[in-house]
């Protein structure tokens, strides 16, 4: 009778995402001799190319920035804490939400987590929901990267954190008014503790947040490079002199292109062909709802809620950003 012989079984390499970080970059230092070349001799991608290093070069030290407040955020500040700080009144537990999120940043992505962690610790439902809406767009990396973008136009930075802010108590007060815990269908959760220290936490949230961010960051830079040579000059000035359809328009496509908030703005500013109305309506929509987060949002809070929760929020947010736009913008 042959024997047979019983090892371990072989484990297959799997490259995470800095080990594709690593290999893409690599690769790129090894031909960009000849990309030099293209781009050098083909002035569409020239322009493409020039767009696009100057969205990624600026945004890049303020996404950074974003992310360490979130690294720091989730090695610090726990769910538990949270709940706690909230008030008991609902309309007051909104309020303090709402200013929460200035005082506690985070990138849409870790926000959608701690807002259904405050669910399950029966804290205020409403409150939850509008930190979730108010930390990725009020924050203070978000508000000085707005002003970076935008110089000599003060009134972007203000219309943004308003605009933004009563976009959240509005749907937080919605929420307390017709929402249904029924809606809400998944569980929290269960964490494991892994014994890791706070700079492992920190560390660890510092990095997948920057590879998701810059990763949205890099379409979006792409989306705007391939905006200014692919689409005529005449379709521009058609949606500047029709401003309802240029908001429809830019609304949409902070739906699509999902951007991170700390980089959002210079994607923006660099449509400057389009009036800053519609821009600023892109600004706001694009961190309350996208398609990532509707993704995030079914997974954490379940279909039954994101099929309602994210069409309001379009709708609130575009509205008050259209408004808010309109006072302080003016027709611009």
């Amino acid at each position: 009778m042959a024997a047979v012989a019983v090892g371990t079984p072989s484990t297959r390499y799997r490259p995470n995402s800095m080990h594709v970080l690593v290999i893409a970059v690599v690769g790129l230092a090894l031909v960009g001799g000849i990309l030099r070349g293209f781009v050098a001799g083909t002035p569409g991608v020239a322009t493409a190319a020039t767009v696009f290093c100057g969205i990624f070069v600026q945004a890049l030290p303020f996404l950074a920035l974003g992310v360490v407040i979130s690294g720091a955020v989730a090695a610090l500040v726990t769910p538990d804490r949270l709940a706690r700080w909230l008030p008991k009144r609902p309309s007051a537990a909104i309020l303090a939400a709402g200013v929460g999120g200035f005082a506690l940043p985070g990138c849409e992505c870790g926000s959608v987590p701690i807002a259904r962690r405050l669910f399950g610790e029966s804290t205020v439902g409403a409150a939850a929901l509008t930190f979730m809406l108010a930390a990725p767009a009020i924050n203070p990396a978000v508000l000085v990267a707005t002003a970076v973008a935008f110089p000599g136009e003060p009134g972007m930075v203000v219309a943004r954190c308003a605009a933004s802010l009563i976009t959240a108590l509005i749907m937080g007060g919605l929420w307390a008014r017709f929402g249904l815990p029924r809606w809400i269908t998944r569980r929290v959760p269960h964490e494991h503790s892994t014994g890791g220290s706070r700079w492992t936490a920190f560390s660890e949230a510092a990095r997948h947040d920057f590879l998701q961010a810059s990763s949205f960051l890099v379409v979006g830079a792409a989306a705007a490079a391939a905006l200014h040579v692919l689409v005529p000059a005449w379709m521009f000035e058609h949606l500047a002199g029709q401003l309802l359809l240029g908001i429809a328009v830019m609304a949409l496509l902070a739906v699509v292109l999902a951007l991170c908030s700390e980089a959002d703005a210079f994607v923006a500013a660099s449509l400057s062909m389009l009036p800053l109305l519609p821009r600023l309506v892109f600004l706001v929509v694009g961190p309350a709802v996208d398609i990532k987060l509707f993704a995030m949002q079914v997974g954490m809070f379940g279909r039954a809620f994101a099929i309602r929760f994210a069409p309001v929020t379009f709708v609130v947010a575009t509205a008050t950003a259209t408004i808010v736009g309109l006072l302080v913008l003016g027709n611009r």
